[in-house]
């Protein structure tokens, strides 16, 4: 790029940033903090409207590398190690850049994470390059959205969605390893976690012998409601196969929810006891 054109645009960005606001900005920002695995995503983009254009592939142009927002370039921020769509990206700081296309969008990780637009994008600064595929949306979206959706403990999608175009980026996890050495560290201490520690194992189909034995223990926790505990280790024994000893620790649970007057831990356990009898 011209270099006067770029100490045109570093000397706008300077006097834009250097006045308080007085006046709404056309495109908000908008910042999200979303749990992911034991980390966290922090997204920060601003957001513009249609307002009667027509977008992609005329106000933004095919084949050209787009900012992916408003005004200062998309930032991305992950506390912990991910993926996207397959590819390993580590910790940290990133511009996220992408280039619509109509058949087929790609999406950039610059290292170069302050940027004001796309203006001063080099690829030597890329990260990551991916390629995905756009989908129409079910109805127009006036202002452009970057959302997160479907989002498990260790598997999730960030949304892209303007005027008619969506764009999904698959983003995943491997916290599987950190998560059993925290339970087995956790274990030698006084505090032991029976409760997350069954709840994980029960969820992830791990030794369904030592959640039962942390099942068990599961009631000699201060303040743990008895028919909590019941519901755990019913949980644990019907994933088991021991169908009879469910069914008969189900019913207890049943019966110590009803009389605690817990109408959800009634449900609970009647439907493990539904499925032990069935």
């Amino acid at each position: 790029m011209n270099p006067s054109r770029l100490l045109t645009i570093a000397i706008v960005f300077f006097t834009v940033s250097s006045y308080a606001q007085i006046t709404p900005q056309p495109s908000t920002t908008q910042t999200i903090t979303q749990d992911f695995g034991l980390g966290k995503i922090n997204l920060t983009y601003s957001r513009p409207n249609t307002k009667g254009r027509k977008i992609f592939g005329v106000t933004e142009p095919y084949d050209k590398v787009w900012r992916t927002g408003a005004n200062s370039a998309t930032v991305l921020k992950f506390s912990d190690d991910v993926s996207l769509e397959g590819h390993k990206v580590p910790a940290g700081e990133y511009g996220l850049f992408s280039i619509p296309g109509e058949k087929q969008w790609t999406i950039i990780l610059s290292k170069n994470a302050k940027q004001w637009g796309a203006y001063s994008y080099k690829e030597s600064e890329d990260f990551l390059r991916f390629t995905v595929t756009p989908e129409k949306t079910a109805k127009p979206v006036e202002t452009f959205t970057i959302q997160f959706a479907n989002i498990y403990p260790t598997s999730g999608e960030m949304q892209l969605m303007w005027q008619n175009t969506a764009v999904t980026i698959h983003l995943t996890c491997d916290i599987d390893s950190k998560i059993m050495a925290n339970i087995d560290s956790a274990m030698k201490t006084d505090k032991k976690p029976y409760y997350d520690a069954v709840i994980y194992y029960w969820n992830n189909n791990k030794d369904m012998a030592k959640a039962l034995a942390w099942a068990n223990e599961m009631g000699k926790i201060p303040g743990m409601p008895p028919y909590v505990a019941k519901l755990w280790v019913a949980r644990v024994q019907l994933k088991k196969g021991d169908k009879v000893a469910a069914a008969a620790t189900a019913k207890e649970g049943v019966k110590l929810a009803g009389d605690g007057k817990n109408e959800e831990y009634v449900r609970l356990n009647s439907d493990v006891l539904a499925a032990a009898t069935k």
